[in-house]
């Protein structure tokens, strides 16, 4: 549910940029310059600050406990960090006979 409400605030925030950006072209250069050109300045200040508001870890978030960064053989060679019960560094259904293209 994070994810989502992070994508609603980006594109409501990217959406406000170009109507703002749009507003600022199409109808207010015609009455005052100076208030066009101040909107235009505030449309380019909110795509960055969108992205690292879109970006933010909300408190709740736990995508950096994967169970899988507890495995003490995560650098063994041909260990799988994707399978760590699983001896030999593959995974179910993915034995070394299948036939793979880009297996050699």
């Amino acid at each position: 549910m994070q994810a989502h409400r992070r994508h609603v605030r980006y594109f409501v925030m990217m959406g406000v940029c170009v109507g703002i950006f749009a507003l600022a072209g199409a109808v207010v250069r015609f009455y005052s310059v100076g208030a066009a050109i101040a909107m235009c300045v505030v449309a380019m200040v909110i795509p960055p600050l969108a992205a690292i508001l879109a970006n933010r870890r909300d408190p709740d978030d736990d995508w950096w406990n994967d169970p899988r960064w507890d495995d003490p053989q995560w650098d063994r060679p041909g260990h799988s960090r994707d399978h760590p019960d699983h001896e030999g560094g593959r995974g179910p259904g993915d034995a070394p006979d299948d036939d793979h293209p880009w297996r050699v």
